[in-house]
Order: C-alpha cells, then sequence, then structure tokens
C-alpha cells in the first residue's frame, strides 16, 4: 500500500471508522458546509467534522477569504509575522488566564510545549494526565515508545479526587494534563479539586482543551466553569481545517517557553493564523456556540432516547457538543456507522461526533433518523 495503514490520520482508517479492514470507503474529494464528497461523487451528511476541526463549517467564506489574501501576500517569510502577534492578543482576550501564547501546527505538538514548559517551570520531570493528548513519545503506550519515556507518565482517572491526590503525592510532577472532557462532562467538585491540589504542590495544571475550546465556549471549559488552569492548551475549531494550535498562560509561566527550545519552520505561516484570526471574528459576532449548544443538544437527546431503547446494545457518551453512541460490540458499531455511509451520513463509532455551525435542524433530525434506521437494519439477531 503507498499510505501504510491506509491514511495518514489514523482515525480515518475504514478499520476506525467502520471496523472492516480493507478499503471500503472512496476517498473523499470535496467539502462544503456540513457535507462531503467521495470520489465516486456520493454526498455524505458529515457529523464528524474533521475529527472536529471544522465548528464553523467546511469552507466557511470568511475562513476561505482570509486563507486567500494571506496565500496571495505569500503565506510565509525570512521575518516573524505581525499576525502572530495580532491572534495571540486575541486569543488573549477570550481565553481564561492568557497572557502569552505560543502558535503550533497541531494539537499534539502544542501539549506536547506544555509540558516542556512545565518542566522547565517546576524543575521536575513526571507528569499525570487524563485523556488523550496526541501521539508523541511523552504520553504514548505505542511500539516504538522507549519505557524510560513512558515511565515518566502515569494516567489518573477522570472524575476521581481520590485518586488525583494520591497520585500527587507519589509522583511529585511537574504537570497534571487532562482533557476536560472525558466521554462526559467533569464534577465541578473535580476541577476544583485539581485547582486546588496542583497549586497546593506547586506542579502546573494543564487544560487540553483542543477538543472543547470554541465549542462548549470561546474558552472552553475553563470558561464554563470558572476553573482557570496555569496553561490551556487549545487547537482544532481554532482554525476551522487549517493547522494550527496554541498554548497559553500567564507570563510568568509562558516565559519558560523561551527558556527552552519549542520552534517550528511552519509555526508562523500566516495562512494559518489568518484563518483562525477569522475563525475568533465570526465567534465574536455570531452565536456560534449557541448553535453548537442546542443542534448539539437535540443530536444528544435523539442519540439517548435511541440508546434507552436498547440499553444493553449501547449508550450514549460524551456531552452535546461532543457525543456518540458507545455499542457493547465495537463490531456491531461499526456494520451501524457503515450502514449509515450507504444511506449518506458519515458518523463516528466511537469518540466524538460533532455538529458544526453549519448544521441545520433538519439536517439533525435527518441524522437521527438514518441512525435509527442502521440500528434497525444491523440489529443483532
Amino acid at each position: 500500500m503507498i499510505i501504510p495503514g491506509y491514511s495518514s490520520t489514523g482515525s480515518k482508517r475504514p478499520e476506525a471508522m467502520f471496523d472492516v479492514a480493507d478499503e471500503y470507503v472512496p476517498r473523499m474529494v470535496r467539502s462544503r458546509g456540513a457535507r462531503v464528497w467521495d470520489s465516486t461523487g456520493r454526498e455524505y451528511l458529515d457529523l464528524t467534522m474533521a475529527l472536529g476541526a471544522v465548528a464553523l463549517g467546511y469552507g466557511h467564506p470568511r475562513v476561505v477569504e482570509a486563507v486567500t489574501q494571506a496565500m496571495r501576500d505569500g503565506a510565509v517569510g525570512g521575518l516573524a509575522p505581525q499576525l502572530e502577534v495580532d491572534v495571540a492578543e486575541r486569543l488573549a482576550r477570550v481565553l481564561p488566564g492568557v497572557e502569552a501564547v505560543r502558535f503550533l501546527k497541531t494539537g499534539a505538538e502544542a501539549v506536547a510545549a506544555a509540558v516542556r514548559i512545565a518542566r522547565v517551570a517546576t524543575g521536575r520531570d513526571h507528569v499525570l494526565v487524563c485523556g488523550y493528548h496526541g501521539w508523541l513519545d511523552w504520553c504514548g503506550d505505542a511500539a516504538g515508545v522507549p519505557e524510560s519515556t513512558r515511565a515518566l507518565r502515569t494516567p489518573i482517572p477522570f472524575n476521581d479526587i481520590d485518586a488525583l491526590r494520591r497520585a500527587l503525592v507519589d509522583a511529585n510532577p511537574a504537570a497534571v494534563i487532562v482533557e476536560p472532557v472525558v466521554d462526559g462532562p467533569p464534577d465541578l467538585a473535580w476541577l476544583l479539586a485539581l485547582r486546588d491540589a496542583t497549586s497546593r504542590s506547586g506542579c502546573v495544571l494543564v487544560f487540553d482543551e483542543i477538543k472543547t475550546a470554541l465549542r462548549v465556549a470561546v474558552g472552553g471549559v475553563a470558561e464554563a466553569t470558572g476553573v482557570v488552569p496555569d496553561l490551556m492548551v487549545v487547537g482544532k475549531a481554532l482554525g476551522n481545517g487549517m493547522p494550527i494550535a496554541a498554548v497559553g498562560g500567564g507570563r510568568a509561566i509562558m516565559d519558560a517557553a523561551a527558556r527552552t527550545w519549542i520552534s517550528s519552520t511552519l509555526a508562523t505561516e500566516w495562512a494559518s493564523l489568518a484563518a483562525a484570526r477569522a475563525v475568533l471574528e465570526v465567534f465574536a459576532v455570531e452565536p456560534v456556540v449557541e448553535h453548537l449548544a442546542a443542534q448539539g443538544r437535540r443530536l444528544f437527546e435523539g442519540l439517548d432516547g435511541l440508546a434507552a431503547a436498547e440499553p444493553s446494545r449501547m449508550v450514549v457518551r460524551g456531552i452535546p457538543q461532543m457525543c456518540y453512541l458507545s455499542f457493547a460490540d465495537p463490531a456491531d458499531g461499526g456494520a451501524v456507522a457503515r450502514w449509515a455511509a450507504t444511506q449518506g451520513l458519515l458518523f463516528k463509532r466511537a469518540a466524538y461526533n460533532f455538529v458544526s455551525y453549519a448544521h441545520a435542524e433538519s439536517d439533525v433530525t435527518r441524522s437521527l433518523a438514518i441512525i435509527a434506521q442502521a440500528l434497525e437494519a444491523t440489529r443483532p439477531c
């Protein structure tokens, strides 16, 4: 195969999407709004939204215009761009506790940068983690990750205050890095315990808000709950399909970024920065967050109703803005997703599905109808 594993993005492999090992899905050639088209011309209503990387809808005109102008302006150059400062200042105005920002291209890079900053700031090495933080060695268990690297990381369970406190005593970490949504909402008591316990232990609290920023709220779960971390990592929806991520925090801790080496040749190309500025401008004047909440709630409640009818088969997980059906038998979920795709709907059989600003109420209604039909058509005997 010319691309080992079928696709360079793991979640777009046939076995990840549909639990099949062959090339079941024709490759995509175009996207617009809440729809994509494959190489055979088939149109799909899309609930994956590029794994949550698109919140406004594919090809949003403001973003397209901004990126097109940036490309005409050269997109990259030999000096740091003015746009880097502009977007950083905009982020500092909307992300709780953020006074300084560094840009990178992917969420995995940005979380890794947060780890590096925390280690420099504290002089410690160990990290506690909760959730998914990318594929890089510091947070991975995949083949090829050295045991010595794995030993510097300890997973902690979501919403478990006692486990958090025990791990802090045992590990004396540089940082506690959490996704504030993991298959469901965080308990406020857990977030407050995270904030209090990390402050007492002198380690850095990092919110990995790659999925949740510009969805739950512009400033993510930190804004929605008022629990402010030391560092916040944002990405995905920030570029609405363009590759950009950022790590930000107070000036004192972010100064550590200048005392180590965090750099990428294209971290400051300005096509992605222009996309991010356009995204932030749209969020500032249009009810994007409210739309995602309303249509996401309709999707979540619809899925919950379907799951309630067959509780031994599946449950709904997540929150309205990012949810999915969790099947008792993963192969069952794959069959449902395959059947739905034949009817023109793409949805994830695992974490997560995402509504976008481009999804109308009728799109959610149609999605739920197709999923209901798929569940009926594939019901195990």
